[in-house]
């Protein structure tokens, strides 16, 4: 799935769990000074950004196949390489970073194995590949659970996205071990995000991103409304915060 949309409704959507996840994601996954780090599939960039601060700029690549994508990392940080491409084919030729990471990416490649094999041959033998996805299985702890949850309710003939790959407990482990990685550990990351009302919650699902949006947009009028008056039966109106949690794995390339 490509994600044509504004890097601002990207982030109006995401970027307030992406942010705070990649704080724990690099943390995680033990990135260090010295280091150098591939940032697979950088979105606008929540993860590039705990990626400079922590390595800087000149020890940090990115790559994304949206344009818009690219385009406003670019601006947001100039003196990080960052490039147009797939995780299919990293523009890198083997053994080029010390890290390579992907965060909230893994479920929407085309072929999860390849992409963990082919972020494992950019990455310098003994380093680390790491990626993280959220649980969108039937524990509903994704940031988008609700929404699904409303979905489901409505129309139960919808999967939403629990049978996207990565997205229950253990398969990123599996995945990285038929990748080929080695001492292959995951773990569970969970961050919290506030809203201010439920509207603050609503409105970015109407941005059109992501299957969560795709689905909102292809609604008409009549499914939508119901779909928002359910939603609104299963979150408050008030101030409120919602908590989410991501699978993660790291191993060796």
């Amino acid at each position: 799935m490509s994600f044509d949309v504004s890097a601002d409704a990207y982030g109006r959507f995401m970027g307030r769990f992406s942010e705070r996840l990649a704080v724990e994601f690099v943390a995680w996954a033990d990135v260090h000074a010295g280091s150098t780090a591939l940032d697979v599939g950088c979105g606008p960039g929540a993860l590039t950004a705990q990626l400079v601060a922590e390595l800087g700029a000149g020890n940090v690549r990115a790559i994304d196949p949206s344009p818009s994508f690219v385009a406003a990392a670019r601006a947001r940080f100039p003196g990080v390489d960052i490039q147009q491409a797939s995780a299919a084919a990293l523009p890198l030729p083997d053994d080029s970073v010390d890290f390579a990471m992907a965060q909230l990416v893994l479920n929407f490649m085309p072929d999860p194995v390849a992409g963990l094999r082919e972020m494992a041959r950019v990455t310098r033998p003994g380093g680390t590949v790491a990626t993280c996805v959220w649980d969108l299985g039937p524990t509903g702890r994704a940031p988008i659970s609700f929404l699904w949850k409303a979905v489901g309710d409505l129309d139960p003939a919808s999967t939403g996205e629990a049978e996207m790959p990565g997205a229950r407990e253990g398969q990123l482990a599996e995945l990285a071990e038929q990748a080929g990685l080695t001492d292959v550990r995951d773990g569970e990351l969970t961050v919290t995000a506030a809203f201010r009302d439920f509207d603050d919650w609503w409105e970015p699902y109407t941005y059109g991103v992501g299957p969560a949006g795709q689905y909102v947009a292809g609604l008409d009028d009549g499914a939508r409304d119901r779909l928002r008056a359910h939603c609104r039966e299963l979150l408050p109106d008030g101030p409120f915060d919602v908590t989410a949690t991501a699978w993660c794995v790291r191993g060796t390339a």
